[in-house]
């Protein structure tokens, strides 16, 4: 079990400003911390990479793509856009030495159709994200494409959608993951999504249903960690809480009011509470 924090409950952009901020949850006894790549260059990032080096703290990374970058659009250009950013984020994913970059970087958030995904868009998507598993093979790096809940996307809602996701794109860099909270919303139940994620499963977001303090909710917990011990996952668990700190991520996620007491609170409890539960499976 590796732990992390994933640090969109604080900003978009990490700079030295949060250094402070690493230091604390270097303390608290994260192993590593998710960090946003919304923007930016290569060289940007170096300065991220030597201080959580100097922490001794290792990292994970989340992006996403936008309208003008999407991957399943039938603009040709605007899929070369998706190629290119994903392109840059993975360099920037090597300068930081992230393990697995993970996101729902198949289509824009909160951009719908009226209707389901198309046979040619899951097309169009693959082969992006086919060409995007190339480039993350030659940095060594893990993606881990992400279904996220009807309510912020149309492309990929479900385990058994982003399985076969996977399939198509059938490339050893390209994965998938499973959010505690989208699972909530959408499946049927916490094990049957673990089991049908198992086969291809590449990283965890532990995430209340309300996307608080992780243990103060409703998620079956019990459940989904006795699952995950199940199939024999032992990799990362990140924490991803979402509070009102950043307006066009609140706005994004629908978060209109404080969740939760503090920050510390959930990076604290959390922490607690995701090592205390994992143990308890033995």
């Amino acid at each position: 079990m590796k732990t992390g924090m994933n640090l969109l409950l604080w900003t978009g952009q990490v700079t030295s400003e949060h250094f402070p901020l690493l230091g604390h949850l270097k303390a608290a006894g994260f192993d590593g911390v998710e960090i946003p790549i919304f923007g930016g260059e290569p060289a940007d990032y170096k300065p991220v990479r030597a201080e959580l080096d100097k922490l001794g703290l290792k990292c994970t990374t989340v992006t996403v793509l936008n309208p003008e970058a999407n991957a399943i659009s039938p603009d040709a250009k605007i899929r070369d856009n998706a190629i290119a950013w994903l392109k840059k984020v993975i360099e920037i994913n090597h300068v930081l030495g992230a393990e697995t970059m993970v996101g729902p970087f198949h289509s824009p958030l909160g951009v719908f159709s009226g209707s389901g995904p198309t046979d040619d868009e899951k097309k169009r998507g693959a082969e992006v994200l086919r060409k995007a598993a190339e480039f993350a093979k030659q940095a060594n790096l893990m993606l881990g494409i992400e279904y996220l809940n009807r309510f912020e996307c149309y492309f990929l809602t479900t385990a058994t959608a982003a399985v076969e996701l996977v399939k198509a794109v059938d490339h050893p860099n390209f994965r998938t993951m499973y959010d505690t909270f989208h699972a909530h919303i959408e499946e049927k139940s916490q094990a049957g999504t673990i089991r049908t994620l198992a086969p291809v499963l590449a990283h965890v977001h532990i995430s209340e249903n309300d996307r608080g303090t992780p243990g103060t909710g409703q998620v079956n917990w019990n459940e989904a960690y006795n699952t995950l011990r199940e199939v024999g996952y032992d990799g990362w668990f990140v924490i991803e809480a979402f509070g009102r700190a950043l307006p066009d991520l609140a706005a994004a996620t629908r978060v209109w009011r404080d969740l939760f007491k503090s920050p510390e609170e959930v990076y604290t409890s959390g922490l607690k509470f995701m090592k205390d539960r994992w143990a308890a499976t033995r």
